[in-house]
């Protein structure tokens, strides 16, 4: 059992242990998070760094007990996946100006702000891809919102890395469908 699982277990019985935890998977956590951060649009206010520490405080301050590696991983995935939608919410809000156009001054190009109109779509159709088969769901969230590729999703689901191409497909065209029929 490696270090991490050990940890995880005794979580729930100590919270020193959360002490013990952070170093041993903080930089992977801060890789996904700078992954995903990357694929925001420019201006974006919250930095990796500050994802990580959010999604720290909501996975180990919840009291949730975590089987493995796997099952951690998956809810710092979950994590960041609220913090970035609420994020967007946020910035989308009409009190908050969401309504209108970014313009970049350095060239008059006015910049649509379509990452986020995207990140809460998926957000949005998502419950229903969790009703109907919960480990693409489960696959969404930590290609999509995690910034994971393909192996390091496979790895974290504990499915094969064809298993995971095949459900990626899959996701990606059902994800498609969903959002247009909901536009």
């Amino acid at each position: 059992m490696s270090d991490v699982t050990q940890i995880l277990q005794a979580l729930s019985d100590d919270s020193t242990t959360a002490e013990e935890l952070m170093p041993l998977v903080y930089e992977e956590l801060r890789l996904l998070a700078a992954s995903k951060m990357a694929k925001e649009s420019p201006g974006h206010t919250l930095q990796a760094t500050a994802l990580v520490h959010e999604a720290w405080l909501h996975i180990t301050n919840g009291g949730q007990e975590f089987k493995n590696r796997s099952h951690f991983f998956s809810a710092a995935a979950e994590a960041m996946r609220r913090i970035l939608v609420d994020n967007a919410r946020r910035k989308k809000a009409v009190k908050r100006g969401g309504d209108m156009e970014r313009v970049a001054f350095d060239g008059i190009d006015v910049v649509a702000d379509a990452d986020d109109e995207e990140l809460l779509a998926v957000h949005e159709v998502l419950g229903t891809l969790e009703k109907e088969d919960p480990l693409i769901a489960e696959l969404v969230k930590l290609r999509f919102f995690a910034g994971m590729n393909i192996d390091e999703a496979a790895l974290s689901l504990e499915i094969s890395r064809s298993t995971a191409k095949r459900h990626w497909s899959f996701a990606r065209a059902w994800l498609y469908r969903a959002i247009q029929e909901r536009s």
